[in-house]
């Protein structure tokens, strides 16, 4: 076999390092970018930021490029919160009891692992082991525990969680502490005959059980973080007679210029390498900052023109939109718009809302037409909030009503999946007992 050296010429798509930062930025939220900017600044000695006057925001978001935070703080976050943390609040209480020192630390340890709904996750033999210590003291740190306020901490389960205030509260109600012990799935599952015959109690002691159930919570003790999340928009659109008008909410971002200090230093040939290739970064970033404004703008502007009935009627008014029918009309690629419309949010005078709303699937109608899927979910929840609360439509009547009333064509599955989506339950759950 011969061995031979050939010349070929190929035509390969190569991304460029200005592309793949063009890419990157325009998927950036503002905050992202304003956090990517001073990264930016640090690294490269040829940018120079100037803040803009007159800035008025607040923002406390985590980014995506690290943790630093450059926001400027809301004095409001430094007045004193009259709520205080509830895992200290228990452990002040731990602290005045008249017990025994062993007895203190196991109650400790044991306010210490509480999850974030004040359940006890930890087994008595699970403990016991932790500590090395019999599994009677850990009965008893638990009993401790379960006698702290709110009445219902350190229960290991739901059911315990309720008994501890059923028993607090109302001592005197055994049936509806049997219901408890023994039937609460059947109780929430709306079999309310089978409990009544098998405790022979009458449907009305069952109502009266389920409504008194329903006074207690299942979660007493909330224990995870309460730090405030500020929402701060990428784009904002207000209305001026009559008109909507469009612009980016970023004011707040720094001033991007070319340090001139380093003029003289661009035809100096002793580093004229490094120099020029922080110039040419320098470019990059303002070019690409450019780009992705107009990119985000012109999207923004293409969705009005297809959503504007929503300004005026809400989300029944929504019509079906996908990221092809945006990106044919503005002749651009549909990945462009999945990146420029990712991790945004739009500031309207109907509120603040993902930009991805305005995006939502079709279903086809009898006539030829379409409609959006947020407005069938609308429809839907409409539908079931006048329905005779005794008979609920199932599933299939509700894809029956759709198509027969409102010319929608829609499957058993696909009310079924809104209608979880929209956090109702099933007809069996939703139906309420004649007594």
């Amino acid at each position: 076999m011969e061995l031979v050296l050939q010349q070929k010429q190929k035509l390969n798509l190569m991304m460029t390092v200005e592309l793949r930062q063009a890419i990157s930025l325009l998927q950036y939220s503002t905050i992202d970018l304003y956090h990517f900017i001073r990264n930016q600044e640090s690294e490269n000695p040829l940018i120079e930021l100037v803040e803009k006057e007159e800035q008025h925001f607040t923002f406390e978001r985590n980014s995506k490029l690290g943790s630093t935070d450059y926001s400027k703080k809301n004095p409001i976050d430094f007045v004193a919160n009259n709520e205080e943390d509830e895992r200290k609040r228990l452990t002040e209480q731990v602290r005045w009891l008249d017990i025994a020192e062993q007895e203190r630390n196991i109650l400790l340890f044991l306010v210490h692992n509480l999850d974030a709904n004040g359940y006890l996750p930890l087994t008595v033999a699970e403990i016991s082991t932790l500590l090395q210590i019999d599994e009677k003291a850990v009965k008893n740190g638990i009993t401790l525990l379960q006698q702290l306020e709110p009445i219902g901490v350190g229960a290991r389960n739901l059911s315990e969680c309720l008994l501890l205030q059923l028993n607090y509260y109302y001592p005197e109600e055994e049936v509806v502490e049997q219901i408890v012990i023994n039937y609460l799935e059947d109780l929430a599952n709306k079999k309310w005959q089978a409990i009544a015959k098998s405790l022979d109690i009458s449907l009305t002691e069952v109502k009266a059980a389920f409504d008194l159930i329903r006074t207690l919570n299942p979660r007493p003790c909330i224990l995870e973080s309460r730090e405030t999340e500020y929402l701060y928009p990428d784009i904002i659109l207000e209305k001026n007679d009559g008109k909507l008008d469009v612009y980016l909410n970023d004011g707040y971002l720094p001033k991007i210029n070319f340090n001139s200090q380093y003029t003289d230093r661009l035809y100096d040939k002793s580093d004229l390498n490094y120099v020029q290739d922080k110039f040419r970064s320098y470019q990059m970033l303002v070019n690409s900052i450019e780009q992705r404004r107009s990119t985000i703008l012109k999207i923004t502007e293409a969705v009005l023109q297809k959503q504007s009935a929503f300004f005026n009627e809400g989300f029944k008014a929504l019509k079906p939109l996908t990221l092809k029918e945006i990106a044919d009309e503005i002749n651009m690629h549909e990945s462009t718009i999945s990146r420029a419309t990712s991790n945004k949010t739009l500031q309207t005078p109907e509120g603040t809302f993902d930009f991805r709303i305005f995006f939502t699937s079709k279903l086809e109608t009898e006539d030829g037409n379409s409609t959006s899927q947020t407005k069938v979910k609308l429809l839907l929840e409409e539908y079931i909030k006048e329905e005779n609360k005794y008979k609920p439509h199932s599933d299939q009547k509700i894809a029956d009503y759709f198509k027969t009333k409102k010319g929608i064509t829609i499957s058993r599955r696909t009310v079924a999946k809104y209608r979880e989506e929209l956090n109702i339950p099933s007809s069996s759950k939703r139906k309420e007992i004649r007594i």
